[in-house]
């Protein structure tokens, strides 16, 4: 069996992800746990999922993508107000504050509070990483069984 990836391979994967100005958002060797998934099957970001295509298990590789191939561009319709009534009295509504949200859907989307008065708290929907570029410095660990 060869270990280098291909779609369809279930892989395992340490990352960190840094943006642009070295932030790190993200690292899994923090947690002490790799992430596994299915290459090349729509579970992880685009650019993330194209970049370990071809990769060998132990190989390290250094990845840099624009917001097109990750969580995209920022929509300034993706926002919403709702009443400060909806929220518990003791609900911490400080700006900057994630909020966990039910979409109709049904899906849980977290928001970010924009503004927040007596009457109202504006949140944001968009993903925390929406337009930003990206790096992730990517260790393939297991490839396969």
């Amino acid at each position: 069996m060869s270990n280098t990836i291909k779609a369809g391979d279930e892989i395992s994967v340490h990352y960190r992800g840094t943006l642009e100005d070295g932030t790190e958002f993200d690292n899994s060797y923090e947690r002490g746990q790799a992430i596994t998934f299915t290459a090349g099957s729509g579970q992880m970001i685009t650019g993330f999922d194209d970049a370990v295509i071809g990769m060998t298990q132990g190989e390290v590789k250094t990845i840099t993508f624009g917001p097109d191939e990750a969580y995209g561009d920022v929509d300034p319709d993706r926002n919403t107000e709702m009443p400060r009534s909806m929220f518990p009295d003791d609900f911490p509504l400080e700006t900057g504050g994630k909020v966990p949200l039910q979409a109709p859907t049904g899906e849980t989307l977290m928001g970010t509070i924009t503004e927040a008065s007596d009457e109202s708290v504006k949140i944001d929907l968009n993903h925390s990483l929406a337009g930003k570029t990206l790096t992730f410095e990517v260790e393939v660990v297991k490839v396969g069984d």
